[in-house]
C-alpha cells in the first residue's frame, strides 16, 4: 500500500471544490493489481479506456467492486476490495505487452479490510432496484453520494479519517 500522509491529499490547493466518490468495478485479481506494490498505486477501468479516467480529479475518494475472483471467471466475490485516493497527474498509457496499452490513473491506497456487499445492499442509496442491485456496476465506473462511500469504507474497516472523514 501507499504511505499516505494527511497533507499528501488534503493540503493541495486544487482540492477546494468537494471531493467526489467514485466506485470502479474489476474482477478482485485486477483491481488488487492497483495496490499490489508500495508507492505505485494506479486504477484501470473500463478495458483501459482514457475517458473515464478523465472524469476523476486529485483527492477523489474510489473504491472497488469485485464481482468475481477472476475476469470472466463464475468465482463469485462480489466485494469492496481496495480503496484510495486519486493522486494529482493524468491518466497516462502503459504498455502491458501484446499490444495491450490501457491508460491508468495513479492512486494512494490505503489499508483495508474486503467487505461484501451482500449486508449493504438495503442502506446504499445507489442502489435504486433490490431485485437488480448489480445494474450499475456495467458501467465500470460510477460516482456515488459520500453517504454512500462513508458506509462502504465503514464496512472495509478503512481509517476514514485518512479519506477525510472525521
Amino acid at each position: 500500500m501507499i504511505a499516505l500522509e494527511p497533507m499528501d491529499i488534503r493540503m493541495t490547493p486544487s482540492l477546494a471544490r468537494a471531493r467526489r466518490n467514485w466506485i470502479a468495478v474489476a474482477c478482485r485479481e485486477h483491481a488488487l493489481r492497483g495496490c499490489a506494490q508500495p508507492d505505485q498505486g494506479f486504477m484501470q477501468v473500463c478495458h483501459g479506456r482514457r475517458a473515464p479516467l478523465q472524469r476523476l480529479e486529485p483527492g477523489d475518494r474510489v473504491v472497488y467492486y469485485s464481482p468475481t475472483h477472476t475476469m470472466g471467471g463464475k468465482d463469485k466475490a462480489q466485494a469492496f476490495v481496495a480503496a484510495g485516493l486519486v493522486l494529482p497527474g493524468q491518466p497516462y498509457p502503459f504498455d502491458m505487452g501484446g499490444g495491450f496499452v490501457p491508460h491508468r490513473r495513479d492512486v494512494a491506497y490505503l489499508p483495508v479490510q474486503p467487505a461484501r456487499i451482500e449486508p449493504l445492499l438495503d442502506d446504499l442509496e445507489f442502489v435504486e432496484n433490490r431485485q437488480r442491485w448489480g445494474y450499475k456496476f456495467r458501467f465500470g465506473l460510477f460516482e456515488v453520494g459520500p453517504t454512500d462511500m462513508r458506509r462502504i469504507l465503514h464496512a472495509m474497516q478503512a481509517p476514514l479519517e485518512a479519506f477525510d472523514f472525521a
